[in-house]
C-alpha cells in the first residue's frame, strides 16, 4: 500500500503539472505577465491549504523545527520562481531551462549522502535516464540574434540549488511533521512574495485584466497548486531519489503531448528523444520501487 501511495501522488503531480505546463503560456501571450501569474498562483495555494488543514482539524505544527523546515521549503520554492523570472530576462531560455532542470540531481546527491536512500539497479538506471531526459525535454531552439552575458548563469545556478535543496528538505520535513503543515507553510511563504512579484511587473505595458487574464490564470494555476500538494504527499511515502526525477521527467512529457495536440507542432528530435527516455525512466523507477516493496 505504501508503494502504491507514493506512486499515486507522484503520478498525480506529474499529470497536474503536465497540464499546467501546456497551458501556462496562454495567459502571458494574451497580455497577462508571468509575475502577476505568480501572484495568482500564490493565492490559489490557499484553496488546497484550507482543504487539507480542515482534514487534520486545523492542527498546525508550530514547534521551531517544523516552522523552520516548512518556511525554508516555501522560501526556496517561491524564491527560486521569482529569480527564474529575472534569469529569463537576462539570459536565453534555451539555456536557462535545461540548466535549472538538473535540480533533481542535487536532490539525489543530498538524499544519497545524507539520508542514505538507496535504489536497486533498475531504479538507478531509471534515475540516470531521467536526469539525461530532463534537460533534453527543456530544449529550445537558440535565437542567434540575441546577445547575452554571463549574469544569467548565476541566477540559473541559484534556482537549480534552491529547487534541488527544497526537494531534499521536503523529504526531511516529512520524516518528522505532517504533510499538511508543510503545505501550509509553503502557502504562507508564497503569499509573502506577492509584493516582490508585483514590484517586478512592468505596468508600463498594457495588461489584460479580463477573463482571459487573471481569471483564466487562476484556473490554470490551481493545477500547479494541487500538484505541489500532491508532491508533498509523494515525498511523505516515497524516496526523494525516485520522486524528484520521476515528477521532473514525467510532467514535461505530458506538457509536450498536450501542446502537440493543441498547436500541431512536431517537437525537435532532441525533445522526442528526451520523451522516450523519460517514459522509460518513469516505468523503470516505478517497477523498481514496487519490486523493492514486495521483497520487503
Amino acid at each position: 500500500m505504501k508503494s502504491k501511495l507514493w506512486l499515486f501522488y507522484a503520478l498525480t503531480t506529474t499529470l497536474f503539472w503536465g497540464i499546467w505546463g501546456a497551458l501556462i503560456e496562454v495567459p502571458e501571450k494574451l497580455g497577462f505577465p508571468a509575475t502577476l501569474g505568480y501572484s495568482v498562483w500564490a493565492l490559489t495555494m490557499i484553496i488546497p491549504a484550507i482543504v487539507v488543514m480542515r482534514m487534520v482539524k486545523w492542527k498546525l505544527e508550530t514547534n521551531k523545527k517544523a516552522v523552520f523546515h516548512g518556511m525554508i521549503i516555501g522560501l526556496l520554492g517561491a524564491g527560486g520562481q521569482l529569480v527564474l523570472f529575472h534569469a529569463l530576462v537576462t539570459g536565453p531560455a534555451y539555456l536557462v531551462f535545461p540548466f535549472i532542470s538538473l535540480s533533481p540531481l542535487l536532490t539525489i546527491i543530498l538524499s544519497t549522502l545524507i539520508l542514505k536512500e538507496r535504489a536497486n539497479l533498475k531504479g538507478w538506471i531509471g534515475i540516470i535516464m531521467a536526469i539525461i531526459a530532463i534537460p533534453m525535454l527543456s530544449y529550445q531552439t537558440p535565437d542567434n540574434s540575441a546577445q547575452f552575458g554571463f549574469y544569467w548563469i548565476f541566477l540559473a545556478l541559484f534556482v537549480l540549488f534552491a529547487w534541488g535543496i527544497q526537494a531534499f528538505f521536503m523529504k526531511i520535513a516529512n520524516n518528522h511533521m505532517k504533510a499538511e503543515s508543510i503545505f501550509f507553510y509553503m502557502t504562507v511563504t508564497g503569499l509573502i512574495f506577492i509584493p516582490v512579484a508585483i514590484y517586478m511587473t512592468d505596468f508600463s505595458v498594457e495588461i489584460n485584466w479580463g477573463m482571459s487574464g487573471p481569471y483564466f490564470t487562476g484556473i490554470i494555476q490551481i493545477l500547479n497548486a494541487v500538484g505541489a500538494l500532491m508532491l508533498v504527499y509523494a515525498f511523505r511515502y516515497g524516496k526523494a531519489i525516485i520522486v524528484s526525477p520521476l515528477t521532473n521527467a514525467g510532467a514535461p512529457v505530458i506538457t509536450i503531448i498536450i501542446s502537440l495536440s493543441i498547436y500541431a507542432v512536431i517537437p525537435h528530435y532532441i525533445i522526442m528523444t528526451g520523451m522516450v527516455l523519460a517514459i522509460a525512466a518513469v516505468l523503470l523507477m516505478a517497477q523498481a520501487e514496487a519490486k523493492e516493496e514486495i521483497i520487503k
